[in-house]
């Protein structure tokens, strides 16, 4: 590289270059790795290596990079906790639990031993290196995210062990500094004890009341996103008042904040895609570019060194994974992706060692020497490797099995069509069906416009061409296609229902009124002329809050509801938006029909928070008004008349809707219901046949 030096001056410090340079590493790593089937974390840290001051020495590790590097370990623990399923989280708590006690345990003993009796440190030294061995950073799961596992059972485990296993090494780790700075004072762990409590009671109870707040009451995207941004930090800046580690503080933000940004939505999007295209990588070239590959050919010491550190450290979670698999009998894959996400050794590495860096025993004497600094360093490279390829391997296989012909065609046929005539409500019934459209169907969901034909459709049609494509902004910013059609008709119920057909649609939202008095049609009466022209599903929506704050899902259906022939397609529905909401969901109805839900969701979503009151009073709903709060989503699911779940209950719904839930988002299902009506039919069979 000499001759290049004769006309660029290395390292490199110009700003504009150096953003220039990292981009071209964050778009062509992975592509040149990818050809040789090489995981894209693996190409970044070693672009990293290659570029770094150990390297070519074009790039110099500067602030930048420690800025961007922060951020990224950020991203990755705050987004491990966003895209937890809370339901899989309390679900397996306890195995989770489990596994954090193994992983953190197998390389925690084993490392002391090998520290003390092997390498022949000092017990506070040790000490340091059990931490080293027994953490661990989730490096890998971008991949995890990238094939759409997060929720199988060996990451959620593999995530929840991160926590625990991480948090019990930093508590180690605190201790050995504590009692190297104050010599054993017995006052060094109350005042830990009561700043991580603080601190805790802080994230868990203001935090959430915060940004359900915020979120509530502004729905510009940037500033929901600099919000979000800003919360993670605050965790962070506050766990390390406490004594922790910021990455453990940008992951319990993701959990607290876990309910507030639905999967499917513009901010989970943005946030996603921010972090994956920038910080990540930022962070995972920064790795590579401490890594100097050289010390393995100077010093024969340090290469034993490190060969001892990095079979400890692998060989232990590697033990830890394999006896959490026989302990539950696991699959081989489900026991190659709790070994891949919790081998790597990073961030916490990374940290404990620097901080042994800086603790001076006597003069000139460290608690942690060069030597372990450079093995720490090495284990950070083939850590990250060897996590990188286990993850990725076992990520396909569990893919693989999880997705089944049927899975990809969806459960019901169909696409969604949101019916969009008034500009206040198109952000939040969009958002809506975002959560309720088939996630399978890549063209599944259609916006529609139709105004009158008179001397005034021109001036309307223009309106509703602006919904349409504030609908298609917000669709295509969560990542899915909406498709826009805009119609002048005569008659907006036939318009509708002809593009129904048009379109193969299986269920359409559409709004209804947010004030209204009782004397008015509650549903308005295009909806109900709707209502009785199709025998499709219409959901008629009112919402009070937006849809990301719901925080429970209110259920009243009428005694044999599952007879009608929608009837799962309607429960697939809500148990969608509880999954991506992650909040619980309450059932009132009778015995005999939550047999059946209660079946369904075991089967198809059993992480879903359900809970159950029996209920068949629809004379008087006075008796509801008490339970259903002001942030909860109240769906009332009724039926057409004459078909076997009505109930003439149902007629004075929209009156006792106005008279006890104004205040209340209301979301009102007519079931799918094929075929003639009981009526109908009672009429033919009473009519003498020739």
């Amino acid at each position: 590289m000499t001759w290049l030096s004769n006309y660029i001056q290395l390292p490199i410090t110009d700003p504009t270059w150096i953003f220039f340079l990292v981009l071209i590493i964050i778009l062509f790593a992975p592509l040149l790795l990818q050809r040789i089937h090489v995981p894209h974390v693996i190409g970044l840290i070693l672009a990293g290596v290659i570029v770094g001051p150990y390297g070519l020495n074009i790039l110099e590790r500067d602030s930048s990079f420690e800025l961007f590097g922060k951020v990224g370990i950020y991203y990755i623990m705050f987004l491990a906790g966003l895209e937890m399923d809370m339901g899989n989280f309390a679900r397996h708590s306890r195995l989770g639990a489990v596994f954090g006690l193994l992983t953190f345990a197998i390389p925690f003993l084993t490392g002391w031993v090998v520290g003390v009796y092997v390498l022949h440190y000092t017990t506070l030294t040790s000490l340091l290196l059990s931490c080293i061995f027994s953490s661990h950073t989730l490096v890998s799961y971008p991949i995890v995210s990238r094939l759409g596992v997060e929720k199988h059972i060996s990451v959620v485990l593999s995530i929840i062990a991160t926590v625990v296993a991480t948090f019990l090494s930093l508590l180690i780790l605190a201790g050995v500094v504590g009692s190297a700075k104050t010599d054993g004072s017995w006052f060094f762990w109350p005042a830990f004890f009561t700043k991580l409590f603080c601190w805790l009671a802080f994230v868990v109870l203001v935090i959430p009341y915060v940004g359900r707040a915020f979120l509530r009451h502004f729905n510009d995207r940037v500033m929901q996103y600099i919000f979000i941004l800003a919360t993670v930090f605050l965790c962070a800046a506050t766990a390390e008042l406490a004594g922790l580690e910021g990455l453990l503080g940008a992951f319990l933000a993701g959990l607290v904040l876990n309910r507030l940004i639905p999967k499917v939505s513009p901010l989970m999007t943005r946030i996603e895609f921010i972090g994956n295209a920038l910080f990540i990588p930022y962070f995972l070239i920064g790795v590579g570019m401490i890594i100097n590959v050289r010390i393995l050919f100077q010093d024969p010491k340090i290469l034993w060194v490190i060969g001892v550190m990095l079979l400890t450290a692998t060989c232990t979670k590697w033990i830890a994974a394999v006896a959490m698999q026989k302990l539950y009998r696991m699959k081989w894959h489900s026991r190659l992706m709790m070994f891949g996400l919790t081998d790597a050794h990073a961030a916490g590495a990374l940290a404990i060692v620097m901080i042994g860096r800086r603790i001076e025993l006597s003069p000139g004497v460290f608690l942690m020497d060069d030597t372990v600094l450079n093995g720490t360093v090495m284990i950070i490279l083939l850590s990250c490797i060897i996590s990188s390829l286990a993850t990725e391997r076992a990520g396909r296989h569990i893919a693989i099995s999880n997705t089944s012909l049927d899975d990809n065609r969806g459960r019901h046929h169909g696409k969604c069509m949101v019916a969009l005539g008034n500009p206040l409500t198109v952000d939040n019934l969009t958002q809506l069906s975002l959560m309720i459209r088939n996630p399978k169907m890549a063209d599944g969901l259609i916006g529609i416009s139709v105004v009158y034909e008179d001397e005034n459709s021109e001036k309307r049609l223009a309106a509703g061409r602006q919904n349409l494509e504030k609908a298609v902004k917000i669709a295509a910013s969560a990542d899915v296609k909406l498709t826009p059609i805009s119609r002048i008709s005569t008659n907006i119920t036939s318009g509708i229902v002809h593009a129904m057909a048009e379109y193969d649609v299986g269920e359409v939202i559409i709004g209804i009124h947010h004030r209204m008095n009782i004397s008015d049609s509650f549903i308005g009466k295009i909806n109900e002329n709707l209502i009785h022209s199709t025998h499709q599903e219409i959901i008629l929506v009112r919402c009070i809050i937006p849809p990301s704050t719901f925080r429970r899902i209110d259920i009243v259906m009428p005694p044999k509801a599952e007879y009608e022939v929608g009837f799962y397609k309607w429960l697939e529905h809500v148990c969608r938006m509880g999954d991506i909401l992650g909040c619980r969901m309450h059932f009132y109805t009778n015995d005999e029909t939550y047999a059946h839900i209660r079946r369904y969701i075991n089967k198809l979503h059993r992480n879903l928070r359900t809970e159950y009151d029996n209920f068949d009073n629809w004379d008087d709903l006075l008796l509801l008004s008490n339970k259903v709060e002001y942030e909860n989503l109240l769906v009332f699911v009724t039926a057409r008349r004459g078909f076997i779940s009505y109930d003439p209950q149902f007629d004075r719904l929209p009156m006792q809707i106005s008279k006890y839930f104004a205040n209340t988002s209301v979301m009102i299902i007519y079931p799918d219901q094929n075929g003639d009506s009981l009526e109908k039919v009672t009429l033919f069979n009473s009519v003498p046949h020739p």
